[in-house]
């Protein structure tokens, strides 16, 4: 029988990169590696140069030099380098890029195991086919597997149309992982480019969104569809950019100047976050004194009930040497939300924003609370609330707009809630709004208040109005008469004692113990254990 000869035939892609093509026979080992070699970097290559400096002429990394800056050095371990795509229609089997235009893997964070994927812009625009979903399927179902945070780098024009249905359905994929992850592993999206149609809703169904300025845009329909269907005409960054969703949609929760304070916020995040739902935030090494007095807080609420202060200055007095990381900070402003520590350990705070409406509660900052809470609630995170909130806004917009179904959100996230819930009542509490702000009613652990505090069904003026009505009418002075019984109103309602003598406070606190009092309360309840009836889920009022 005649042997076969050993032929090593080469080809060359468009970059010059030689690659081994099998022939008859069998190779030896340093062909072998010499074709794994020239495979490896022609899957580096990407798109090829030409697109490359396109990518930084547009003043966006690669997808490599993202994840590059997003992980500890050497840490990166690729996964799916040589998956191809399937797809022989539209002349997609005679331009074929090994990786499908997306890189995913794991590495560490400092010190500390996450799973990524970067799309990458070069190849085929960064669209989503059948096998570049897939790839990133395979990084969701491993970081459920082994309870690790999943930080996706988004750069990508959307599905790929070449590939039909096989496209759309890899994404329902994604999507189906997303939700499955849900509270068991925290998800980040960093969305450094565009993200159009269907590609939208994996970074919305994810933890924290962040968005980089001029650069990155998410929106379902373009601005082209939007003008043949409504006749309106709107820019990319008007519809979609970073500043319309960090301002008035709400979807994105922090705006980055470029790529690098992008990564870099991601990297913080990690940093607060426990690797699962399992698992406690890690804790944070301070000098910081856990008894420190607050001196500054004792004269921060001015003695008009209607002047306005800066609750961010209260929030940055008690937290661990000033730090906060503030969320969604350009959208509904009337609330704040954020991360910090206190005496080491990641805290939630959720603080009534007098400076805006006067701190009144309306649809969105409803909406942004009771997501905050339930993933602080998801994640182990103390809660922190400080409030000072005068009640929901009235008006017909919030009424027809659903004021009582998005208030009864935060009511709702706030009652589920398991993880130690401390309070600090600093001086409105009015109405429904006192109800849902973490009161003692709905389980808050600790409830304090400041002197300052006023807790009534509403202020002394409208209850002076509606209780003495007809007193009024027949008093020979009304004005003095009104004057009189708002003084006594105020005196009898008007301050803390009352609701303390009924145990709905647990203590009413000089504001320079703030700090030292919330580090003690929350020290005694890192420990609690809350338990709910079992069922499958509740169906809160979305």
């Amino acid at each position: 029988m005649k042997r076969l000869r050993c032929r090593n035939a080469h080809t060359s892609n468009k970059e010059g990169l030689s690659l081994t093509r099998f022939g008859e026979g069998m190779m030896g080992t340093e062909d072998r590696l010499r074709d794994l070699r020239a495979r490896k970097a022609r899957v580096e290559a990407g798109g090829g140069q030409v697109r490359v400096d396109a990518q930084h002429k547009r003043g966006k990394m690669t997808a490599r030099e993202r994840l590059e800056m997003l992980l500890d050095d050497g840490s990166f371990q690729e996964m799916d380098a040589l998956v191809e795509h399937r797809c022989r229609d539209f002349d997609m089997d005679k331009n074929v890029i090994p990786g499908d235009g997306v890189v995913t893997g794991h590495g560490t964070v400092n010190g500390r195991e996450i799973f990524a994927f970067a799309q990458d812009f070069t190849v085929y625009g960064g669209s989503l086919g059948e096998m570049h979903g897939l790839k990133i399927c395979k990084v969701l179902d491993m970081a459920l597997k082994t309870g690790r945070p999943v930080i996706g780098l988004n750069d990508s024009g959307g599905a790929r149309i070449q590939e039909g249905v096989a496209s759309l359905g890899s994404y329902a994929e994604i999507f189906f992982r997303n939700v499955r992850a849900s509270g068991v592993v925290p998800q980040i999206s960093v969305i450094m480019g565009p993200c159009a149609g269907g590609a939208v809703y994996s970074p919305a169904i994810t933890d924290f969104v962040i968005m980089v300025d001029k650069t990155a845009h998410m929106f379902i329909t373009g601005p082209e569809v939007i003008k043949t269907v409504t006749n309106e005409e709107v820019s990319f960054e008007d519809l979609g950019g970073a500043g319309t969703h960090g301002s008035k949609s709400g979807v994105s929760h922090f705006t980055a100047e470029d790529d690098q304070s992008a990564i870099n916020l991601a990297r913080e995040l990690v940093d607060l976050l426990p690797s699962n739902n399992m698992e406690k935030p890690p804790l944070k090494k301070t000098s910081d004194p856990a008894n420190r007095v607050c001196e500054k807080l004792d004269s921060i609420v001015p003695e008009d009930p209607t002047r306005p202060y800066d609750v961010k200055d209260v929030i940055t007095e008690i937290l661990d040497d000033g730090g906060f990381l503030e969320v969604q900070e350009n959208w509904a402003g009337n609330i704040v939300v954020g991360f910090g520590h206190l005496n080491g350990s990641t805290v939630g705070v959720v603080a009534n924003q007098p400076k805006m409406l006067a701190g009144c509660l309306d649809i969105d900052a409803s909406d942004k609370a009771a997501r905050f809470v339930r993933f602080c609630d998801a994640f182990n995170i103390p809660i922190i609330t400080l409030e000072d909130v005068p009640g929901f806004l009235p008006g017909t917009n919030q009424e027809w707009g659903g004021i009582i179904r998005h208030g009864a959100k935060l009511l709702y996230a706030y009652a589920e809630a398991t993880v130690p819930k401390l309070t600090v009542i600093l001086r409105k509490a009015y109405g429904g709004a006192y109800d849902v702000m973490s009161s003692k009613h709905i389980r808050g652990d600790y409830n304090v208040a400041w002197p300052s505090a006023e807790l009534a069904v509403m202020g002394a003026e409208g209850a002076v109005q509606i209780i003495h009505r007809r007193r009024l009418q027949n008093a020979r002075d009304p004005e003095g008469e009104r004057g009189r019984l708002i003084e006594d109103f105020e005196e009898k309602f008007a301050n803390p004692y009352k609701a303390a003598a009924l145990g709905y406070l647990d203590d009413v606190i000089e504001p320079n113990q703030t700090r030292d009092r919330l580090c003690k309360a929350l020290g005694m309840l890192l420990d609690k254990e809350e338990l709910r009836p079992a069922r499958k889920h509740g169906n809160i009022p979305l």
